[in-house]
């Protein structure tokens, strides 16, 4: 299975069953499809597209180490992670009731060789160069503070590992942008800073090498490798 076949895969399992979380992250419920294109400006393919980029830098036959974080509902991974039998994961998220879910999915998946921690992105329980790869979906606008954040990802990431995902921008789209001001921050949603495409690209050259940052809308989406 590609790895566009096994993203699609999550629309499909999730269907009209989802929570509105679950059906705006895969475009799958009325409501959800009614978010992504009212606030995010994205239809399927779009929505598609920037999961298929931020999701690059997992191998299809990876076996090494790999950190989610955050996890959440796990809707998205889980149909990638039961294609990687001989990878190491570890999924973490701060939110006890948004990681609830992840588990049951991964058992219904029949995946074995994962575990799951509550836990803080800014102080992460792990030692120093533990993970292969560092994987974060759709948190980095989220987190309370970024700097930490950015620096506990790369502390944990082994050299000549990748750090790969997507989050927000700031100036990819004044629509989005405009929600995001007046609707997801006064909410707690989201939280200032936030990044633009340059200032992204800009902190991540700074940090690792081979560095690719593209946008879809609103959607940053990245991939760079700690030096060896």
């Amino acid at each position: 299975m590609t790895r566009k076949e096994q993203i699609r895969s999550a629309y499909r399992r999730t269907g009209g069953h989802a929570d509105f979380y679950d059906g705006m992250m895969t475009y799958s419920t009325i409501m959800g499809k009614a978010i992504c294109r009212l606030v995010w400006n994205m239809d399927g393919e779009k929505n598609l597209c920037y999961l298929e980029r931020a999701l690059s830098g997992v191998p299809e036959d990876f076996s090494g180490r790999l950190l989610e974080v955050p996890v959440g509902t796990g809707v998205l991974t889980m149909p990638i992670y039961k294609e990687l039998p001989e990878a190491d994961i570890t999924c973490l998220d701060s939110s006890a009731d948004m990681m609830a879910t992840a588990p049951k999915r991964a058992k219904q998946a029949g995946i074995c060789n994962i575990g799951f921690v509550q836990g803080d992105v800014g102080n992460l329980p792990f030692e120093d160069e533990s993970f292969d790869i560092v994987l974060s979906l759709n948190g980095f606008h989220a987190f309370p503070d970024k700097d930490a954040a950015f620096k506990e990802t790369y502390r944990v990431l082994k050299k000549g590992g990748t750090f790969c995902g997507c989050f927000y921008i700031q100036g990819g789209c004044r629509r989005t942008d405009w929600f995001i001001k007046h609707l997801y921050v006064p909410k707690g949603f989201f939280t200032p800073p936030f990044e633009t495409a340059e200032s992204l690209e800009c902190r991540l050259y700074g940090m690792y090498e081979n560095v690719t940052v593209s946008s879809v809308e609103g959607m940053g989406c990245f991939r760079c490798r700690k030096q060896s």
